[in-house]
């Protein structure tokens, strides 16, 4: 079948270890099922995976990708839950088991003609749904709607900052919280970017590092080291980060005395469950809400995709059809 796969690691330069061409399909353990894959998204994962974050050298060629919506072997259109891990080692949350992986980690990933899955992770898509619009929920719009509405701990109502408008994660905040009714802040270096942030729902947008006209209860964080201090200076007494990412770097000054003064708290992040993954596509197909989708492509076409991605130039998800 045809897939894209890492085949190397290049820290530097990560598409230097992309290669596009026929892989075996994927093998079948007990419980698991596959999926024929007709649309699968990019996320910041693939990049670091061709860096060779979260993968060994023994474990290459790997298949990439971590998202996808298909059909399953009983000809039903599923979402596929990225997460492979046990609900029961987490105390019923398997992103918690400490052996949990997500797909292009330790079993062959969605960009590929066929995908396994364990059964459990399949998820029936809503009709109201496009097989493109689907694929773009298991990771990055799972991670919003967890950050969001479980580790937040803010009702509708207050008001959030999503620093670095313009990603996936980033998009999905603006959009879930706009439609949740959330007031919804929005920073980005791009002026077209905090034009589309608006446009997609948020009602303020500044530049990265403004001074806001006022503190927010909670700060969406994916950035990391580039809006660390922004974040928390951006916070009220008493206010939350939500962090999730750190693309620009994990090792920011921590900002121990605002965070002990104003009494701040911080929360880690990370993807989601898959019954929130469920949830998730429920709450789009009533509310309308869609993810927005940069650009479309053809599996063939993976590399273009990734291209845009390390270099910034998206707003929303990068889609591959196959």
């Amino acid at each position: 079948m045809f897939a894209v796969s890492a085949v190397r690691f290049d820290a530097d330069d990560p598409l230097n270890g992309l290669e596009l061409g026929e892989r075996p399909e994927p093998e079948v353990p007990e419980g698991w099922t596959t999926v024929t894959v007709k649309a699968a998204s990019l996320n910041h994962h693939d990049l670091w995976s061709l860096r060779g974050v979260g993968l060994r050298t023994e474990q290459l060629p790997m298949i990439l990708g971590c998202d996808a919506a298909g059909v399953d072997e009983d000809g039903n259109e599923v979402i596929v839950h990225a997460v492979i891990g046990d609900p029961d080692r987490g105390g019923g949350d398997e992103t918690l088991d400490p052996k949990r992986s997500l797909l292009s980690e330790r079993h062959p990933g969605t960009f590929a003609e066929k995908v396994a899955v364990p059964r459990r992770n399949l998820v029936p898509k809503p009709k109201e749904l496009s097989f493109e619009e689907a694929a773009c929920l298991p990771t990055a719009w799972l991670t919003a709607y967890r950050m969001l509405f479980d580790k937040s701990g803010l009702q509708p109502g207050s008001t959030i900052l999503v620093q670095g408008a313009g990603g996936g994660v980033a998009t999905a905040l603006i959009a879930l919280g706009a439609a949740a009714g959330y007031r919804v802040w929005a920073t980005s270096r791009s002026e077209a970017k905090r034009k589309r942030a608006l446009e997609l729902g948020a009602d303020a947008v500044f530049e990265s590092g403004a001074r806001l006209p006022e503190r927010v209860d909670g700060v969406m964080e994916t950035v990391g080291q580039a809006t660390w201090a922004h974040s928390v200076k951006s916070l009220r007494p008493g206010g939350r980060i939500v962090t999730c990412g750190a693309t620009t770097g994990q090792q920011p000054g921590a900002e121990l005395n605002r965070v002990f003064f104003t009494q701040l708290s911080v929360v880690g992040s990370t993807m989601g469950t898959r019954d929130q993954l469920v949830r998730l596509a429920r709450f789009l197909a009533v509310t309308g809400t869609r993810p927005p989708i940069d650009r479309v492509l053809p599996l063939s076409e993976a590399r273009q995709g990734l291209a845009a991605m390390a270099a910034g130039d998206l707003f929303g998800k990068i889609v591959l059809t196959v």
